[in-house]
Formats: structure tokens, C-alpha cells, sequence
């Protein structure tokens, strides 16, 4: 898109402003931290900003209130807080209690379709695929009756997501297709809306693959973890041999067929690829839809985990892409970093949850062997199990489980301001390994509050139109 003259000083503002919060990265894990379990104060420039937890609502307020805030929680006089909150109106019942909700219909399944993988991932959670079993295929059979108990109780008008996982799902192709045509068919049948997905590694792809996907307007998430020498140290194929050259030549044909079907690369981030704009440039530049970055926080051998100087500096990565991405949204160009655009319309909309995901309630997976469990990270896993395809949801698990993972019930996640926003972070690392990302989680959504009141200062209706699409 061409600016005009006007736009273009808009711009050199946002990238001015970007200068500046680089400089100060590493004081974001310090003003993210928690002073106070009811709000959450924000500079950005010369806008003052009050996060009310309950709801998750924003304000702007003048310097003078923000500095009786401050005082109020630097003090820790909660009773002072809630005063400051009630004379400036923004009090209410609470919108997250501690009742935990009855189980949800389960609407969303992810399949572990072949739990084997011809990679050799070093951080794999999934242990190379196999989830630390003998490698397996789900049968046909198992496929189309897990298509059926998502399906069965669904009503018209209602959506459910069908995900494909492994191992590397593409190595049972055959059963896949079969079971999305299964899918496909009834919830059209039922007016059900049928959100198809796969997670990938990417080196199986074929262009016929790239048709089916298409025709069925498929989410494809390819895992690549950076550049070619980054990428292949971390994902070689089992015998060494990197993998990357593979993975481009065999996404390009679904990048150049994408139009229903959406195709986007997942980065897992370790301390070996820290360079993230350089990964985010490349991999937009190669026509991804998106690109979003996860830490490796807990891996079966420990290998590749992030420990806190790697986060602070991924921290400083990320806020690096963030800042460009905000003076690409200035000048009204495309720039598809998914953490902060996904964050943005979070914050837009006013997100709160008591949970980080919809594991364990609307959403569960299913092994090779039909056993359903929290999520598709729970895979033979009995802390995270939730019945079987033969006999069915186990309802009185799910609602333990919802009970024993909402967010009042975590540490130190009930005294924190970012709970709500965060639900309280991963439930297959927080029992794993605990928290130990808890400083970055409130880093990162202090910097994008910060640039959510600069776009909706500069680029107001970029909330309207692009926001909602990574």
C-alpha cells in the first residue's frame, strides 16, 4: 500500500517510539512485574494506562491518577486501590469466580494419527513422535468413530475444529483424508461450521496434498525453527541429515495454492535460535500467513529448555519484532508476526479467561489407540486422561480436572495481574516444570499493551479491518 505524506511522518513517529523501547527491554520484566492483584499500570510515552484485571478493561487516565496508583500498589494498601478503582468507576462483580465451569461438550479434536515421526527433533515433547512407546498408527477405524463423538451431539449453527497431530501426521495420509471426508460430510449434513487443521513437519507435503487441503480450507502449521543452518541443527531428519531444504520445496506448491486454506510456520525457540526477526523476515517473506514463536520450556530429556537469560533475551527478540510490526500496521502494510497481532485482538476485545486453552474441556486429543486425554500433549500421559473413543468422555475427570487448573487454584497465578490474559500458562509445562516463564509472559503483554495504545492512537481502524487476521 503507498503512503501518503501524512502517513509517512505517522510512521517515522511509531518507528521513533520503537527506538526508544529497545533501549529499555530488559526493564520490562521489571514493569511487568506484579504490584497488585486488581490492576496494572502502563506508560507508553505520555499516555497513562490502567489495566482493570476483572474483565481485562483498559483505561487511559491522567498523570496524577496514574501516580496515586502507582503509590496505592507500591504500598501494597489493597484498600487504597479498590477506592482509587470505585472513584473512577470502574468496580464490578467479579466476571471470573472461583467455581470452576461444568464440562463443556467437547467440540474440538486433535488426532494423533501416526504417533511416529521421521525426524530426530532434539526437544521433541513427543519424544520423536512416538510419546516414549512403540511407534503406532491409528486405524481407520478409530479415525471415523473419533469424527463421530465429535460430531454426534453437535447442533446447527454450533462450529467444531478437527485437528491432525502426530508424531508427523502425514505419514498416515490414508486415514487422515478419510476422516476429514467423514468430517466434511456430516457436519454438513448437521449445519455444523468445520474448522480443519494439521500441524506438520512439513518434509512429507505433496502438491496433491496441497489441492486437498485447499479444497477443504485447512489451517496447515509447519514447524520450522529459523534459517537453514539454525533449522537443521535442531530438526534433522533421523539420520542427521537436515531437513530444511526439504520442508521449503515441499510447503511452496501449498504457499502458492493458498487462498481457503491457510498455511503459517510455527517457531519453537530455544537458546540455539534466539534470532527471531531474521526468522520472521525470511519465513514472510516465502509467503507464510503467519509466524508465531513458542519457547521450549519443558522437553522429556531437558535438552534445548529455556532458562531465564535465554528468555530475557528472546524477550528482546520478540519486542524487536513486535516494534516492527507496529510501523509496518502505521504505514498500512501486511507484517503477519502472530504473538502480537493474536495479542492485540485479545486485548482489543477484552479477553479474560481462567484457563490458558480449552484443554480438558471443549477440547481433548486422541491417541493412536483411541484413548482421549486433556490435550494432544497429554498422549499416553495418565495424569492428563479423559476416557476413550469405546466408551466415552469421562466427564468426572474433566470436571477434576477443571476444578484443579483454573487459575485461582495456581500459584503464584492468583496474586497476578496478567491472569486472565495468560489463564495461567500451559498446563503440560506448568506440571512438568512449573513456571519458570512467568517474568517473560508479563514482559511480552506489558510491551504489547504499550502497542496497543499506540496503534489505537496511529491506527485506529487497523482494529477494524486487519486486526482480527494474523
Amino acid at each position: 500500500m503507498t503512503t501518503t505524506a501524512s502517513e509517512g511522518s505517522t510512521a517515522d513517529r511509531a518507528v521513533a517510539v520503537a527506538r526508544l523501547g529497545r533501549a529499555a527491554v530488559r526493564d520490562l520484566f521489571t514493569a511487568g512485574a506484579p504490584s497488585s492483584s486488581d490492576l496494572h499500570l502502563v506508560r507508553s510515552g505520555d499516555t497513562h494506562l490502567l489495566l482493570v484485571v476483572n474483565g481485562s478493561q483498559l483505561f487511559e487516565i491522567d498523570a496524577g491518577t496514574f501516580a496515586a496508583a502507582a503509590t496505592a500498589t507500591e504500598a501494597g494498601d489493597r484498600d487504597a486501590t479498590m477506592r482509587l478503582l470505585a472513584e473512577l468507576g470502574v468496580t464490578g462483580p467479579r466476571l471470573v469466580d472461583d467455581q470452576p465451569p461444568a464440562p463443556p461438550p467437547v467440540r474440538a479434536l486433535s488426532l494423533a494419527i501416526a504417533q511416529k515421526c521421521n525426524l530426530g527433533c532434539t526437544y521433541c515433547y513427543a519424544q520423536e513422535g512416538s510419546f516414549g512407546d512403540a511407534p503406532k498408527d491409528m486405524s481407520l477405524a478409530t479415525a471415523l468413530a473419533s469424527v463421530d463423538l465429535l460430531l454426534a451431539d453437535a447442533r446447527p449453527g454450533e462450529r467444531a475444529n478437527l485437528a491432525f497431530l502426530g508424531g508427523e501426521p502425514l505419514v498416515g495420509r490414508a486415514v487422515l483424508r478419510a476422516a476429514t471426508e467423514r468430517a466434511a460430510t456430516t457436519a454438513a449434513a448437521r449445519g455444523v461450521a468445520l474448522g480443519l487443521s494439521i500441524t506438520t513437519n512439513g518434509t512429507l507435503l505433496t502438491e496433491d496434498d496441497a489441492a486437498f487441503f485447499e479444497a477443504h480450507g485447512f489451517s496447515v502449521t509447519i514447524s520450522i525453527d529459523g534459517p537453514r543452518d539454525v533449522h537443521d541443527r535442531l530438526r534433522p531428519f533421523k539420520g542427521g541429515r537436515g531437513s530444511f531444504d526439504v520442508v521449503i520445496a515441499r510447503a511452496r506448491p501449498l504457499l502458492a495454492r493458498q487462498r481457503r486454506m491457510q498455511v503459517s510456520a510455527r517457531v519453537t525457540v530455544t537458546p540455539r535460535n534466539l534470532g527471531l526477526r531474521a526468522t520472521l523476515d525470511e519465513l514472510i517473506d516465502l509467503g507464510f500467513h503467519g509466524v508465531g514463536f513458542s519457547p521450549m520450556l519443558r522437553s522429556p530429556t531437558g535438552r534445548e529448555e529455556m532458562e531465564g537469560e535465554h528468555l530475557e533475551q528472546m524477550l528482546a527478540a520478540m519486542v524487536e519484532c513486535g516494534l516492527q510490526t507496529e510501523s509496518q500496521i502505521v504505514q498500512g502494510r501486511r507484517y503477519p508476526f502472530s504473538n502480537l497481532v493474536t495479542a492485540l485482538r485479545e486485548l482489543h476485545r477484552g479477553t479474560h479467561r481462567p484457563y490458558p486453552c480449552g484443554a480438558g474441556a471443549g477440547y481433548l486429543g486422541v491417541s493412536a489407540d483411541g484413548e482421549l486425554s486433556a490435550c494432544h500433549r497429554f498422549v499416553g500421559d495418565s495424569r492428563g486422561a479423559m476416557g476413550d473413543i469405546t466408551t466415552g468422555v469421562d466427564d468426572d475427570r474433566r470436571a477434576a480436572w477443571l476444578a484443579e487448573r483454573h487459575v485461582h487454584r495456581q500459584e503464584p497465578c492468583r496474586s497476578c495481574w496478567a491472569r486472565y490474559l495468560c489463564g495461567g500458562g500451559c498446563h503440560h509445562e506448568a506440571i512438568g516444570r512449573g513456571r519458570p516463564a512467568c517474568g517473560y509472559i508479563r514482559g511480552w503483554l506489558h510491551y504489547c499493551l504499550q502497542a496497543y495504545a499506540r496503534l489505537s492512537s496511529l491506527r485506529p481502524e487497523w482494529f477494524e479491518t486487519a486486526g482480527p487476521t494474523p
